[in-house]
């Protein structure tokens, strides 16, 4: 997927450069690294599906007034509508669910560092469906980044209670499936601009999950606190609009693997600001699990092999 968005001529000046680049890798690192805070207070008060399509249907008037602005098609091609149901429902009608509902038994950090994985699952979904090599030191990346995994569950003991392992298994699951659209993605949808990609998906996404939040878990909307509403906002035009708009700023200036790294670093800011929102401390344990965890993923992007070779 490809999106041209005009940036200051930066000509002559390299410094400027690397500053306006340093500040953008770090505005999405925050606004992603925020996602999962905002997400724990919004269903603080409101149901999981409730609060998954208000999310989308605050973003989407943003998304359409942008596709309108610069005059990017809103439907899929005709030989991809199957590819438009396959995106509506699989990156963002329920991976958005499950990682709400995750998000009730399991703290706003570790669902961070268990998001993490989604890379790790692209890489494997890439060498299933697209037959691309994988090289022995990501294996053992993926043996280190899921060891270390494992032991930070059993640290927090979520072994012993059954919501906070249905919270977890619901957060992998949403991993899950936004690695295989990434990877379906890039096979049935390069021709495809990245607004029309998430416009019409992310609208209607957002009116499905509310119109079922209505059925299934009858919300009382005189019983949303203003935090929920401020975390609603926030995800719907600063973590959903706003880190899109500058992600796609970033593919502009940096490699694709440079620029996967937000996925490795978005995890720590997470870990930090949920721990102080939260008012957890953050154990030695935990801290040292994780570092082993997202240095073991960080190995999975760095096919050493294939650069010794050059």
């Amino acid at each position: 997927m490809s999106i041209a968005i005009s940036t200051p001529s930066i000509t002559g000046k390299p410094w400027l450069a690397g500053v306006i680049t340093s500040t953008l890798f770090l505005i999405v690192c925050l606004s992603w690294g925020t996602t999962w805070l905002g997400i724990k207070i919004a269903v603080e008060s409101v149901p999981p599906l409730t609060a998954a399509g208000l999310r989308f249907l605050i973003a989407f008037p943003l998304f359409l007034s942008f596709a309108l602005l610069r005059r990017e098609p809103l439907l899929f091609p005709r030989q991809r509508r199957w590819f438009f149901v396959f995106v509506t429902l699989s990156y963002f009608s329920l991976p958005y669910y499950l990682l709400n509902y995750g998000e009730m038994h399991v703290s706003s950090g570790l669902t961070a560092l268990l998001f993490s994985c989604m890379p790790v699952f692209i890489l494997i979904f890439s060498a299933v469906l697209l037959r691309e090599k994988i090289y022995p030191s990501q294996v053992v990346g993926i043996a280190i980044g899921f060891g270390s995994l494992f032991m930070i569950i059993r640290s927090q003991g979520l072994h012993l209670d059954h919501a906070e392992f249905f919270g977890v298994l619901a957060i992998l699951a949403a991993a899950l499936m936004h690695a295989l659209c990434y990877v379906v993605t890039k096979k049935q949808g390069a021709a495809i601009s990245v607004i029309t990609y998430n416009t019409l998906p992310i609208g209607l996404a957002g009116l499905m999950l509310f119109v079922a939040g209505l059925g299934f878990e009858a919300p009382v909307f005189g019983n949303i606190t203003a935090r929920s509403w401020g975390a609603l906002l926030y995800l719907g035009l600063v973590a959903s609009v706003g880190g899109f708009i500058v992600y796609f700023l970033l593919l502009k200036r940096l490699s694709p693997i440079i620029l996967s790294f937000v996925f490795i670093i978005f995890p720590v800011f997470a870990v930090v600001i949920g721990a102080w929102y939260e008012g957890q401390s953050i154990s030695r344990e935990l801290m040292l699990y994780s570092a082993v965890l997202l240095a073991g993923f960080a190995i999975t992007k760095l096919p050493v092999e294939k650069w010794l070779k050059r």
